[in-house]
């Protein structure tokens, strides 16, 4: 999940009554505690928690962001998808909210709310038809930093894009959650080393195996890379992103169209264009 800038509130006024100083009353301005901002993306492959979500094809992304200068922050994204995982949807609009706040020193902590969209995506657009259910998930999420290191906990409040008896799953999947490590390394010239690994549980089993026999499909990934900030508020990264659990996120057919397959999960190269309004 990405962080929003905070503005600090400048230091307040300073005058003087005008019988004791000769001249008019002068005060600083303070700064307005609100922050607002924009970005948009280009990306070669969009990968969510190591999968793709675009069947390995590229995506547009985009967004808008408010911060206080309390730590309480709010926005919206949306990323193209690939209807093949989403059948009959083609974006996803993701909403948020929260609070940043301090340890002291180096330290933070973060807790929020975090909510995936799909419009007009429905297991029922599946071929075969399948249940009349969304994919639509909200999580929460805590979570701890110090510098430029965090550690983030979410956890789904609904089922986790749908898993549940209606979808071919033996439970409901509320209660899903996923551990983020992440560093993202300041290094000279404006390059940034990011350095992430998470791991996925998800809280329900397939209730028939898929053709290679797996069941289970949570899992572990993995993401190296390395990013440059230019002027201008754009930025140029490339990194290497990788999940495990093959057995069941290799060969994926796809949900409209299963004669076409793609191994969610596997080891590939990003490249990404963004900027910052």
């Amino acid at each position: 999940m990405r962080k929003l800038t905070r503005n600090l509130v400048l230091a307040g006024m300073a005058s003087m009554p005008a019988a004791l100083a000769g001249a008019p009353a002068m005060a600083a301005e303070a700064a307005s505690p609100h922050t607002f901002t924009s970005n948009v993306a280009l990306v070669s492959n969009y990968i969510f928690r190591g999968l793709t979500q675009t069947f390995g094809k590229p995506a547009i992304q985009g967004g808008v962001d408010y911060a206080h200068s309390s730590g309480a922050y709010a926005g919206l994204w949306a990323s193209s998808i690939s209807n093949q995982q989403y059948a009959g949807g083609n974006t996803e609009i993701d909403y948020y909210f929260g609070y940043n706040g301090s340890l002291g020193g180096d330290w933070g902590w973060t807790a929020g709310f975090y909510g995936y969209y799909y419009p007009g995506a429905n297991y029922k657009n599946t071929v075969p038809a399948g249940a009349d259910e969304s994919y639509n998930t909200e999580e929460l999420n805590v979570g701890v930093s110090w510098k430029w290191v965090s550690l983030k906990l979410s956890s789904t409040v609904s089922d986790y894009f749908g898993a549940n008896t209606k979808t071919g799953y033996t439970t409901g999947s509320s209660g899903s959650t996923y551990l983020d490590l992440t560093a993202n390394v300041p290094l000279p010239n404006d390059f940034t080393l990011v350095l992430h690994a998470g791991q996925q549980d998800v809280e329900t089993r397939l209730a028939t195996a898929n053709a290679a026999g797996a069941t289970d499909p949570s899992y572990t990934d993995y993401k190296v890379g390395i990013t440059k900030t230019f002027k201008g508020g754009w930025t140029v990264g490339l990194a290497y992103s990788e999940a495990d659990n093959t057995k069941y996120y290799n060969n994926t057919a796809g949900v409209v169209d299963s004669t076409k397959t793609h191994d969610l999960g596997k080891g590939v190269t990003v490249l990404s264009l963004s900027r910052v309004f």
